[in-house]
């Protein structure tokens, strides 16, 4: 098979990978693979190089690699699709999650105090006392930095 210069093995439902022995024929000078099931990355080494012509691997659409226009996909870009399918669906999750989890806790405080008038009524007193403690808080520290601030101004 050496000696081999004409090579056509198109329309014969052949698959898998291009086999790399095949590149091993020095001497062949026309080469036609079209209309088969090959796939994988089209070879590179010795005649492959010369064979340039995209129509010799027509119709083989699991094929990658120059002359082709479709890129071969290496072992790291395969992890990265992996990665993002994973994040996407991870992300249609918490989406959904949230969508629902935030309507049913809403509903669920706010149920809670529309429907137990002492629930509503220890709540809006905590909420009362909170605000009067904040404001008094606010109020003594404010005087406080006013002495001071009046302290430091007369006597610097």
């Amino acid at each position: 098979m050496q000696g081999l210069e004409t090579f056509d093995l198109s329309c014969n439902h052949l698959s898998g990978p291009i086999p790399p022995s095949m590149s091993s024929i020095t001497s062949l000078s026309h080469l036609n693979l079209s209309h088969n099931l090959f796939s994988g990355p089209i070879p590179t080494t010795n005649q492959f190089w010369t064979f340039n012509d995209p129509s010799i691997y027509e119709a083989n659409l699991g094929l990658c690699g120059l002359p082709l226009s479709t890129k071969c996909s290496t072992p790291n870009d395969q992890k990265h699709k992996n990665d993002q399918d994973e994040d996407g669906w991870y992300m249609t999750w918490f989406f959904i999650s949230m969508g629902t989890g935030f309507p049913f806790g809403f509903l669920a405080v706010c149920g809670s105090l529309a429907l137990k008038k002492s629930w509503r009524h220890a709540y809006f007193r905590f909420i009362d006392e909170t605000t009067d403690r904040i404001y008094v808080y606010i109020v003594v520290n404010m005087a406080r930095l006013k002495k001071k601030i009046e302290r430091i101004g007369v006597h610097g």
